[in-house]
Protein backbone atom coordinates (compact mmCIF):
# COMPACT_ATOMS: atom_id res chain seq x y z
CA UNK A 1 0.00 0.00 0.00
CA UNK A 2 1.51 3.13 -0.76
CA UNK A 3 1.94 6.05 1.82
CA UNK A 4 -0.38 8.26 0.42
CA UNK A 5 -3.32 5.70 0.81
CA UNK A 6 -1.98 4.63 3.94
CA UNK A 7 -1.96 8.36 5.65
CA UNK A 8 -5.49 8.62 3.54
CA UNK A 9 -7.15 5.71 5.95
CA UNK A 10 -5.33 7.39 8.75
CA UNK A 11 -6.99 10.39 8.47
CA UNK A 12 -10.07 8.48 7.95
CA UNK A 13 -9.82 6.20 10.81
CA UNK A 14 -9.62 9.42 13.20
CA UNK A 15 -12.66 11.20 11.93
CA UNK A 16 -14.25 8.01 12.28
CA UNK A 17 -13.30 7.72 15.99
CA UNK A 18 -13.86 11.51 16.36
CA UNK A 19 -18.01 10.51 15.64
CA UNK A 20 -17.59 6.65 16.78
CA UNK A 21 -18.93 5.30 19.81
CA UNK A 22 -17.71 2.42 22.71
CA UNK A 23 -18.30 -1.20 22.26
CA UNK A 24 -21.12 -1.98 23.43
CA UNK A 25 -20.88 -0.92 26.88
CA UNK A 26 -23.76 0.48 28.77
CA UNK A 27 -21.47 3.57 29.45
CA UNK A 28 -21.31 4.41 25.57
CA UNK A 29 -24.83 5.78 23.75
CA UNK A 30 -25.55 5.28 20.72
CA UNK A 31 -28.45 6.56 18.34
CA UNK A 32 -31.46 3.88 18.47
CA UNK A 33 -31.90 2.09 14.96
CA UNK A 34 -35.52 1.38 13.69
CA UNK A 35 -35.21 -2.19 11.92
CA UNK A 36 -37.44 -2.10 8.34
CA UNK A 37 -40.62 -4.03 7.65
CA UNK A 38 -40.53 -7.28 6.32
CA UNK A 39 -39.49 -7.86 2.39
CA UNK A 40 -40.01 -10.36 -0.02
CA UNK A 41 -38.84 -11.14 -3.22
CA UNK A 42 -41.07 -8.52 -4.77
CA UNK A 43 -39.37 -5.65 -3.04
CA UNK A 44 -36.60 -3.45 -4.59
CA UNK A 45 -35.63 -0.15 -4.73
CA UNK A 46 -33.21 -0.86 -1.32
CA UNK A 47 -33.13 2.03 0.95
CA UNK A 48 -35.05 4.22 -0.84
CA UNK A 49 -37.96 2.26 -0.04
CA UNK A 50 -40.38 4.01 2.49
CA UNK A 51 -41.80 2.58 5.89
CA UNK A 52 -45.18 2.57 4.66
CA UNK A 53 -44.31 0.82 1.59
CA UNK A 54 -42.71 -1.96 2.67
CA UNK A 55 -45.58 -2.22 5.64
CA UNK A 56 -48.29 -2.64 2.84
CA UNK A 57 -45.79 -5.44 1.48
CA UNK A 58 -45.86 -7.31 4.66
CA UNK A 59 -49.34 -8.00 4.72
CA UNK A 60 -48.55 -10.46 1.81
CA UNK A 61 -45.28 -11.59 2.46
CA UNK A 62 -44.55 -15.32 3.32
CA UNK A 63 -42.27 -15.39 6.50
CA UNK A 64 -38.34 -16.30 5.42
CA UNK A 65 -35.76 -18.25 7.57
CA UNK A 66 -32.17 -16.59 6.35
CA UNK A 67 -29.06 -18.48 7.25
CA UNK A 68 -26.47 -16.10 8.53
CA UNK A 69 -23.18 -17.09 9.94
CA UNK A 70 -20.90 -14.58 11.18
CA UNK A 71 -17.43 -13.68 13.66
CA UNK A 72 -19.83 -12.03 16.38
CA UNK A 73 -19.80 -14.87 18.32
CA UNK A 74 -17.60 -16.10 21.72
CA UNK A 75 -15.72 -12.85 23.77
CA UNK A 76 -16.42 -10.52 20.48
CA UNK A 77 -17.11 -7.34 22.25
CA UNK A 78 -19.94 -6.64 19.59
CA UNK A 79 -21.84 -10.43 19.73
CA UNK A 80 -24.29 -8.82 21.99
CA UNK A 81 -24.81 -5.55 19.97
CA UNK A 82 -25.66 -8.21 16.92
CA UNK A 83 -27.76 -10.71 18.66
CA UNK A 84 -30.17 -7.54 19.54
CA UNK A 85 -29.66 -5.85 15.60
CA UNK A 86 -30.93 -9.68 15.09
CA UNK A 87 -33.86 -10.07 16.97
CA UNK A 88 -34.84 -6.28 16.68
CA UNK A 89 -34.54 -7.43 12.78
CA UNK A 90 -36.53 -10.54 13.30
CA UNK A 91 -39.40 -9.03 15.51
CA UNK A 92 -40.08 -5.82 12.71
CA UNK A 93 -40.22 -7.94 9.67
CA UNK A 94 -41.52 -11.01 10.60
CA UNK A 95 -38.70 -13.14 9.39
CA UNK A 96 -36.02 -15.67 10.99
CA UNK A 97 -32.34 -15.59 11.44
CA UNK A 98 -30.60 -18.89 11.70
CA UNK A 99 -27.59 -18.24 13.01
CA UNK A 100 -24.18 -19.96 12.74
CA UNK A 101 -21.65 -17.32 13.83
CA UNK A 102 -18.91 -18.62 15.32
CA UNK A 103 -15.74 -16.77 16.61
CA UNK A 104 -12.79 -16.38 14.12
CA UNK A 105 -10.30 -19.00 14.34
CA UNK A 106 -8.29 -20.98 11.40
CA UNK A 107 -10.69 -23.65 11.81
CA UNK A 108 -13.65 -21.25 11.24
CA UNK A 109 -12.14 -20.18 7.95
CA UNK A 110 -11.47 -23.80 6.43
CA UNK A 111 -15.42 -24.42 7.67
CA UNK A 112 -16.79 -21.68 5.39
CA UNK A 113 -14.48 -22.58 3.10
CA UNK A 114 -15.60 -26.16 3.13
CA UNK A 115 -19.52 -24.85 2.97
CA UNK A 116 -18.79 -23.38 0.11
CA UNK A 117 -17.46 -26.06 -1.77
CA UNK A 118 -20.55 -28.45 -0.47
CA UNK A 119 -23.53 -26.39 -0.97
CA UNK A 120 -23.71 -25.47 2.61
CA UNK A 121 -23.30 -21.93 2.46
CA UNK A 122 -25.00 -19.72 4.69
CA UNK A 123 -27.56 -17.19 2.37
CA UNK A 124 -25.61 -14.20 4.04
CA UNK A 125 -22.20 -14.50 5.49
CA UNK A 126 -19.55 -11.79 7.49
CA UNK A 127 -16.68 -12.70 6.70
CA UNK A 128 -13.22 -11.06 5.17
CA UNK A 129 -12.25 -9.25 2.21
CA UNK A 130 -8.88 -11.03 1.79
CA UNK A 131 -7.49 -13.91 0.30
CA UNK A 132 -9.57 -15.83 2.78
CA UNK A 133 -12.24 -14.84 0.38
CA UNK A 134 -10.74 -15.97 -2.84
CA UNK A 135 -11.86 -19.15 -3.33
CA UNK A 136 -16.09 -18.21 -3.45
CA UNK A 137 -15.40 -15.38 -5.13
CA UNK A 138 -13.35 -16.74 -7.78
CA UNK A 139 -15.81 -19.92 -7.82
CA UNK A 140 -18.97 -17.38 -8.25
CA UNK A 141 -20.23 -17.95 -5.03
CA UNK A 142 -21.24 -14.72 -3.83
CA UNK A 143 -22.85 -11.71 -5.20
CA UNK A 144 -20.63 -8.53 -6.18
CA UNK A 145 -22.25 -4.83 -5.24
CA UNK A 146 -22.64 -4.16 -9.02
CA UNK A 147 -24.84 -7.02 -9.76
CA UNK A 148 -26.91 -6.24 -6.42
CA UNK A 149 -26.99 -2.54 -7.52
CA UNK A 150 -28.55 -3.64 -10.63
CA UNK A 151 -31.68 -4.48 -9.20
CA UNK A 152 -31.65 -2.51 -5.82
CA UNK A 153 -30.05 0.64 -6.96
CA UNK A 154 -29.68 2.06 -3.24
CA UNK A 155 -27.89 -0.88 -1.72
CA UNK A 156 -25.47 0.65 0.87
CA UNK A 157 -25.79 3.79 -0.92
CA UNK A 158 -24.90 5.25 2.57
CA UNK A 159 -21.21 3.81 2.03
CA UNK A 160 -18.61 5.46 0.85
CA UNK A 161 -17.14 3.16 -2.02
CA UNK A 162 -13.51 4.41 -2.13
CA UNK A 163 -13.45 3.04 1.70
CA UNK A 164 -15.06 -0.37 0.78
CA UNK A 165 -12.34 -3.15 0.26
CA UNK A 166 -11.99 -4.42 -3.42
CA UNK A 167 -11.27 -8.14 -4.21
CA UNK A 168 -8.47 -9.16 -6.42
CA UNK A 169 -10.29 -9.21 -9.22
CA UNK A 170 -10.95 -5.57 -8.32
CA UNK A 171 -14.77 -5.90 -7.86
CA UNK A 172 -16.55 -5.42 -4.30
CA UNK A 173 -18.64 -7.59 -2.40
CA UNK A 174 -19.00 -6.92 0.65
CA UNK A 175 -20.57 -3.64 2.71
CA UNK A 176 -18.79 -3.48 5.87
CA UNK A 177 -19.29 -2.87 9.43
CA UNK A 178 -17.03 -1.94 11.66
CA UNK A 179 -12.88 -1.60 10.45
CA UNK A 180 -10.31 -2.77 12.72
CA UNK A 181 -6.51 -1.95 14.09
CA UNK A 182 -4.02 -3.74 15.49
CA UNK A 183 -1.51 -2.56 18.12
CA UNK A 184 -0.16 -3.21 21.62
CA UNK A 185 -2.52 -3.38 24.86
CA UNK A 186 -0.43 -2.72 27.98
CA UNK A 187 -0.66 -3.70 31.57
CA UNK A 188 0.21 -0.92 33.59
CA UNK A 189 0.66 -2.87 36.89
CA UNK A 190 3.05 -5.21 36.07
CA UNK A 191 5.47 -2.47 34.32
CA UNK A 192 5.05 -0.54 37.74
CA UNK A 193 5.86 -3.50 39.70
CA UNK A 194 8.75 -4.20 37.52
CA UNK A 195 9.96 -0.59 37.59
CA UNK A 196 9.36 0.10 33.69
CA UNK A 197 8.06 3.22 32.55
CA UNK A 198 4.90 2.83 30.76
CA UNK A 199 6.11 3.22 26.85
CA UNK A 200 5.67 6.36 24.40
CA UNK A 201 4.89 6.84 20.73
CA UNK A 202 9.21 6.67 19.73
CA UNK A 203 9.05 3.42 21.65
CA UNK A 204 11.89 1.60 19.61
CA UNK A 205 12.71 -2.46 19.70
CA UNK A 206 15.49 -1.97 21.48
CA UNK A 207 13.72 -0.39 24.28
CA UNK A 208 11.76 -3.11 24.52
CA UNK A 209 13.85 -5.76 24.76
CA UNK A 210 15.00 -4.08 27.89
CA UNK A 211 11.83 -3.34 29.79
CA UNK A 212 10.93 -7.29 28.68
CA UNK A 213 14.35 -8.29 30.81
CA UNK A 214 13.49 -6.24 33.77
CA UNK A 215 10.03 -7.56 33.87
CA UNK A 216 11.25 -10.81 33.36
CA UNK A 217 13.69 -10.60 36.34
CA UNK A 218 10.65 -9.31 38.30
CA UNK A 219 8.94 -12.66 38.06
CA UNK A 220 6.48 -11.65 35.44
CA UNK A 221 5.90 -12.68 31.97
CA UNK A 222 6.52 -9.75 29.47
CA UNK A 223 4.42 -10.92 26.65
CA UNK A 224 1.33 -12.45 26.58
CA UNK A 225 1.03 -14.79 23.58
CA UNK A 226 -0.20 -18.34 22.53
CA UNK A 227 2.23 -18.66 19.30
CA UNK A 228 0.38 -22.29 19.09
CA UNK A 229 -2.31 -20.83 18.38
CA UNK A 230 -2.91 -17.33 17.78
CA UNK A 231 0.94 -16.47 16.09
CA UNK A 232 -0.44 -13.66 13.50
CA UNK A 233 -0.43 -10.88 15.17
CA UNK A 234 3.20 -10.97 15.93
CA UNK A 235 4.37 -12.26 12.55
CA UNK A 236 2.96 -9.58 10.93
CA UNK A 237 4.10 -6.55 13.24
CA UNK A 238 7.77 -8.22 12.74
CA UNK A 239 7.69 -8.63 9.22
CA UNK A 240 5.93 -4.85 9.08
CA UNK A 241 9.34 -3.54 11.16
CA UNK A 242 11.42 -4.95 8.21
CA UNK A 243 9.08 -4.02 5.26
CA UNK A 244 7.51 -0.48 6.02
CA UNK A 245 4.78 1.13 4.85
CA UNK A 246 5.32 0.94 1.17
CA UNK A 247 6.59 -2.60 0.77
CA UNK A 248 4.57 -4.63 3.69
CA UNK A 249 1.71 -5.99 1.19
CA UNK A 250 4.18 -7.38 -1.13
CA UNK A 251 4.67 -10.57 -1.09
CA UNK A 252 7.77 -12.44 -1.93
CA UNK A 253 8.86 -14.77 -5.22
CA UNK A 254 11.36 -16.37 -3.37
CA UNK A 255 12.89 -16.44 0.41
CA UNK A 256 15.67 -15.25 -0.74
CA UNK A 257 14.44 -11.43 -2.41
CA UNK A 258 13.99 -8.68 -0.53
CA UNK A 259 10.41 -9.29 0.28
CA UNK A 260 11.48 -13.04 1.76
CA UNK A 261 14.59 -11.90 3.47
CA UNK A 262 12.02 -9.49 5.59
CA UNK A 263 9.70 -12.14 6.10
CA UNK A 264 12.67 -14.24 7.58
CA UNK A 265 14.46 -12.05 9.96
CA UNK A 266 10.63 -10.58 11.31
CA UNK A 267 10.49 -14.41 12.24
CA UNK A 268 14.36 -14.68 13.57
CA UNK A 269 12.96 -11.87 15.92
CA UNK A 270 10.58 -13.61 17.48
CA UNK A 271 12.78 -16.81 17.99
CA UNK A 272 14.73 -14.29 19.80
CA UNK A 273 12.19 -13.24 22.27
CA UNK A 274 11.56 -16.77 22.57
CA UNK A 275 14.58 -17.62 23.25
CA UNK A 276 15.48 -14.92 25.64
CA UNK A 277 12.17 -16.15 27.79
CA UNK A 278 10.17 -13.13 27.11
CA UNK A 279 6.73 -14.97 26.20
CA UNK A 280 4.69 -17.75 28.55
CA UNK A 281 6.85 -20.85 29.12
CA UNK A 282 3.77 -22.96 27.25
CA UNK A 283 3.40 -20.61 24.78
CA UNK A 284 3.40 -23.30 21.97
CA UNK A 285 1.10 -25.57 23.45
CA UNK A 286 -1.00 -22.60 25.26
CA UNK A 287 -4.50 -21.50 24.36
CA UNK A 288 -5.53 -17.91 23.46
CA UNK A 289 -7.78 -17.78 26.28
CA UNK A 290 -5.19 -19.21 28.64
CA UNK A 291 -2.80 -16.26 27.57
CA UNK A 292 -5.12 -13.48 27.55
CA UNK A 293 -5.81 -14.57 31.08
CA UNK A 294 -2.18 -13.64 31.92
CA UNK A 295 -2.42 -10.46 30.81
CA UNK A 296 -5.92 -9.93 32.23
CA UNK A 297 -5.12 -10.98 35.85
CA UNK A 298 -1.11 -9.14 36.08
CA UNK A 299 1.24 -11.60 35.02
CA UNK A 300 1.66 -10.42 31.94
CA UNK A 301 2.90 -6.83 30.87
CA UNK A 302 2.15 -6.56 26.67
CA UNK A 303 -0.33 -8.08 24.31
CA UNK A 304 -0.46 -7.55 20.97
CA UNK A 305 -4.16 -7.25 19.54
CA UNK A 306 -7.05 -5.32 17.77
CA UNK A 307 -9.68 -3.22 18.74
CA UNK A 308 -11.79 -6.23 19.70
CA UNK A 309 -10.34 -6.66 22.60
CA UNK A 310 -11.08 -4.01 24.29
CA UNK A 311 -14.33 -5.87 25.28
CA UNK A 312 -12.65 -8.75 26.88
CA UNK A 313 -10.70 -6.41 28.60
CA UNK A 314 -13.85 -5.08 30.07
CA UNK A 315 -15.21 -8.05 31.00
CA UNK A 316 -12.08 -8.97 33.23
CA UNK A 317 -12.99 -5.47 34.51
CA UNK A 318 -16.72 -6.58 35.62
CA UNK A 319 -17.64 -8.83 38.93
CA UNK A 320 -20.00 -10.56 36.84
CA UNK A 321 -19.20 -10.26 32.97
CA UNK A 322 -22.48 -10.65 31.29
CA UNK A 323 -23.52 -7.64 32.93
CA UNK A 324 -21.88 -4.55 31.97
CA UNK A 325 -23.02 -2.30 35.09
CA UNK A 326 -20.27 -4.40 37.36
CA UNK A 327 -17.59 -2.35 35.53
CA UNK A 328 -14.62 -1.59 37.93
CA UNK A 329 -13.60 2.00 36.64
CA UNK A 330 -10.34 1.59 38.84
CA UNK A 331 -9.32 -1.90 37.91
CA UNK A 332 -9.97 -0.31 34.05
CA UNK A 333 -7.39 1.71 34.62
CA UNK A 334 -4.57 -0.30 35.08
CA UNK A 335 -5.13 -0.76 31.61
CA UNK A 336 -3.44 1.14 28.71
CA UNK A 337 -2.97 1.46 24.76
CA UNK A 338 0.39 2.22 23.14
CA UNK A 339 2.52 1.14 20.30
CA UNK A 340 4.13 -2.27 18.64
CA UNK A 341 7.74 -1.33 19.52
CA UNK A 342 9.21 -0.72 15.81
CA UNK A 343 12.74 -0.86 14.54
CA UNK A 344 14.46 -0.64 10.95
CA UNK A 345 11.67 0.58 8.41
CA UNK A 346 8.33 0.79 10.46
CA UNK A 347 7.65 3.76 12.83
CA UNK A 348 6.27 2.84 16.42
CA UNK A 349 2.91 4.77 15.05
CA UNK A 350 2.71 3.08 12.17
CA UNK A 351 -0.66 0.79 12.54
CA UNK A 352 -2.02 -2.12 11.17
CA UNK A 353 -5.17 -0.83 10.27
CA UNK A 354 -8.95 -0.78 8.16
CA UNK A 355 -12.50 -2.27 6.95
CA UNK A 356 -10.56 -5.86 6.74
CA UNK A 357 -14.74 -7.86 6.88
CA UNK A 358 -18.15 -7.25 5.63
CA UNK A 359 -22.08 -8.63 4.98
CA UNK A 360 -21.71 -10.97 1.61
CA UNK A 361 -24.71 -12.14 -0.17
CA UNK A 362 -24.53 -15.51 -1.40
CA UNK A 363 -25.58 -16.29 -4.79
CA UNK A 364 -27.56 -19.21 -3.31
CA UNK A 365 -29.78 -16.70 -1.39
CA UNK A 366 -29.50 -14.31 -4.31
CA UNK A 367 -31.13 -17.13 -6.56
CA UNK A 368 -34.15 -17.95 -3.87
CA UNK A 369 -37.06 -15.87 -5.16
CA UNK A 370 -37.86 -15.90 -1.50
CA UNK A 371 -34.52 -14.59 0.27
CA UNK A 372 -33.14 -12.15 -2.12
CA UNK A 373 -34.88 -9.34 -1.13
CA UNK A 374 -34.63 -10.64 2.65
CA UNK A 375 -31.33 -10.80 2.23
CA UNK A 376 -30.41 -7.82 0.92
CA UNK A 377 -33.27 -5.77 3.47
CA UNK A 378 -31.36 -7.55 6.33
CA UNK A 379 -27.86 -6.33 5.31
CA UNK A 380 -28.79 -3.12 4.75
CA UNK A 381 -30.20 -2.72 8.36
CA UNK A 382 -26.95 -3.98 9.73
CA UNK A 383 -25.02 -1.61 8.02
CA UNK A 384 -27.10 1.12 8.41
CA UNK A 385 -25.51 4.45 9.75
CA UNK A 386 -26.58 3.56 13.54
CA UNK A 387 -26.02 0.32 13.65
CA UNK A 388 -22.61 0.59 12.35
CA UNK A 389 -21.86 3.31 14.80
CA UNK A 390 -22.97 1.23 17.62
CA UNK A 391 -20.48 -1.71 16.18
CA UNK A 392 -17.80 0.36 14.67
CA UNK A 393 -16.54 1.51 18.45
CA UNK A 394 -13.15 2.54 18.61
CA UNK A 395 -12.48 1.36 15.16
CA UNK A 396 -13.36 2.89 11.84
CA UNK A 397 -16.33 2.51 9.15
CA UNK A 398 -17.15 3.46 5.98
CA UNK A 399 -19.97 5.63 6.27
CA UNK A 400 -20.49 8.52 4.27
CA UNK A 401 -21.81 10.46 7.12
CA UNK A 402 -21.36 9.53 10.61
CA UNK A 403 -23.81 10.42 13.25
CA UNK A 404 -23.07 12.46 15.66
CA UNK A 405 -21.90 10.27 19.18
CA UNK A 406 -21.45 12.16 22.84
CA UNK A 407 -18.13 11.46 23.06
CA UNK A 408 -18.55 12.07 27.17
CA UNK A 409 -19.83 8.35 27.03
CA UNK A 410 -16.69 6.35 26.33
CA UNK A 411 -14.69 4.68 29.28
CA UNK A 412 -11.25 5.75 29.97
CA UNK A 413 -10.13 2.32 28.06
CA UNK A 414 -12.00 3.53 25.03
CA UNK A 415 -10.63 7.03 25.37
CA UNK A 416 -7.11 6.17 25.68
CA UNK A 417 -7.56 3.94 22.18
CA UNK A 418 -9.07 7.16 20.49
CA UNK A 419 -5.76 8.97 21.67
CA UNK A 420 -3.88 5.83 20.35
CA UNK A 421 -5.26 6.10 17.13
CA UNK A 422 -5.33 9.60 16.54
CA UNK A 423 -1.44 9.73 17.43
CA UNK A 424 -1.22 6.88 14.20
CA UNK A 425 1.42 7.95 10.88
CA UNK A 426 -0.09 5.42 8.77
CA UNK A 427 -2.11 2.27 8.45
CA UNK A 428 -1.68 -0.38 5.84
CA UNK A 429 -3.38 -3.52 5.79
CA UNK A 430 -2.24 -7.47 7.02
CA UNK A 431 -0.27 -8.92 4.67
CA UNK A 432 -1.53 -12.37 6.22
CA UNK A 433 -5.11 -11.30 4.50
CA UNK A 434 -3.49 -11.57 1.29
CA UNK A 435 -2.03 -15.44 1.97
CA UNK A 436 -4.54 -18.11 1.82
CA UNK A 437 -5.29 -20.41 4.70
CA UNK A 438 -3.37 -23.33 3.67
CA UNK A 439 -0.60 -21.29 2.42
CA UNK A 440 -0.03 -19.75 6.09
CA UNK A 441 0.10 -23.34 7.75
CA UNK A 442 4.27 -23.43 7.69
CA UNK A 443 4.33 -20.38 9.11
CA UNK A 444 1.50 -20.11 11.39
CA UNK A 445 0.61 -23.78 12.33
CA UNK A 446 4.54 -24.41 12.18
CA UNK A 447 5.26 -21.27 14.64
CA UNK A 448 5.99 -23.43 17.53
CA UNK A 449 8.47 -25.82 15.20
CA UNK A 450 10.14 -22.27 13.94
CA UNK A 451 10.94 -20.83 17.30
CA UNK A 452 12.54 -23.42 18.99
CA UNK A 453 14.63 -24.21 15.90
CA UNK A 454 13.10 -27.69 14.83
CA UNK A 455 12.35 -26.22 11.29
CA UNK A 456 14.59 -24.07 9.27
CA UNK A 457 13.18 -20.40 9.24
CA UNK A 458 14.10 -19.87 5.54
CA UNK A 459 12.58 -22.93 4.65
CA UNK A 460 9.12 -22.58 6.22
CA UNK A 461 9.13 -19.27 4.43
CA UNK A 462 9.98 -20.29 0.99
CA UNK A 463 7.30 -23.03 1.36
CA UNK A 464 4.87 -20.57 2.21
CA UNK A 465 6.05 -18.97 -1.25
CA UNK A 466 5.91 -22.22 -3.24
CA UNK A 467 2.54 -23.00 -2.22
CA UNK A 468 0.82 -19.38 -3.11
CA UNK A 469 2.79 -20.13 -6.25
CA UNK A 470 1.30 -23.50 -7.15
CA UNK A 471 -2.32 -21.91 -5.92
CA UNK A 472 -2.05 -19.16 -8.46
CA UNK A 473 -1.06 -21.65 -10.91
CA UNK A 474 -4.13 -23.77 -10.08
CA UNK A 475 -6.39 -20.55 -10.08
CA UNK A 476 -6.95 -21.01 -6.01
CA UNK A 477 -6.92 -24.79 -6.19
CA UNK A 478 -4.41 -25.26 -3.14
CA UNK A 479 -7.22 -23.01 -1.01
CA UNK A 480 -10.17 -25.61 -2.17
CA UNK A 481 -8.66 -28.70 -0.79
Amino acid sequence: MKKGIALLLSIVMVCSLAAGCGSGSSETKAPETKAPAATTGETKGGAETTAETKEAQTDAANPVELNVVTTYAGNDSNAPNYNEAVKAWEEATGNTVIDGSQTSNEAFKAQVANDFQTGSEPDVLFYFTGADANSFIDGGKVMSLDEIRAEYPEYGANMDDAKIPSATNGKKYVLPVNGIWESMFINTRVLEEAGVEVPGADYTWDQFLADCEKIKAAGKTPIAVALGEVPHYWFEFSIYNYNGLDNHLKLPASAEDEIGQNWVKGIEDIKALYDAGYMPANTNSATDAETLELFYQDEAAFLIDGNWRIGGILQSCQSDPDDESTLDTEELEKFAVGYVPAKENRKSTDLIGGCTAGYYITKKAWDDPEKRAAAVNFVEYMTGDDIVMKFSGVGSHALKNAPDIDLSQFNSLQVKAIDMVKGATGFVGAVQDSISTPCRVPLFDGMPKLVTGDTDITSAVQECIDLMAEEAAGGGETAAE
